[in-house]
């Protein structure tokens, strides 16, 4: 498979919510090589993967335009890479847990919905992974 199909995530629903003053702050279709995988073809090489993440924000009145009262985008993607340069990782299930936790440490975070998939891992697939959400304990 050579990736070129234009297959995009579908936006997650009803995570931005005026009742309870949620923001959605989201990525999409991040696609970036990663070691990850458990075969041994996957150990020695790096691979495409694509992620999407849905973040449930606290919808603050205090933002007023200023990038420091945010969530910001870019710095959930660096994270996203520091994770990924850390090293070989064996499961797409880890990845997805370990973006989780790093967006749920920003303490304006409540959910985090965070799909990982493998890109060119199975010919007659588009892509094949995982998806999870985790929210904030009360």
């Amino acid at each position: 498979m050579d990736g070129s199909d234009d297959i995009t995530a579908r936006p997650a629903p009803d995570i931005a919510n005026a009742w309870r003053k949620i923001r959605h702050v989201f990525i999409r279709d991040l696609i970036i090589e990663a070691q990850i995988g458990v075969w041994e073809k996957e150990k020695t090489a790096r691979q495409r993967i694509r992620v999407n993440v849905d973040l449930g924000v606290e919808d603050r009145d205090d933002h007023l335009d200023r990038i420091e009262n945010v969530v910001c985008y870019h710095e959930v993607i660096k994270g996203i890479r520091a994770i990924i340069a850390g090293g070989h990782i064996h499961l797409a299930e880890t990845l997805a847990e370990e973006i989780a936790r790093m967006a749920l440490a920003d303490s304006r975070v409540s959910s985090a919905r965070i799909r990982v998939e493998k890109l060119d891992i199975v010919a007659d697939a588009a892509s094949v992974g995982v998806e999870i959400e985790r929210i904030r304990p009360l």
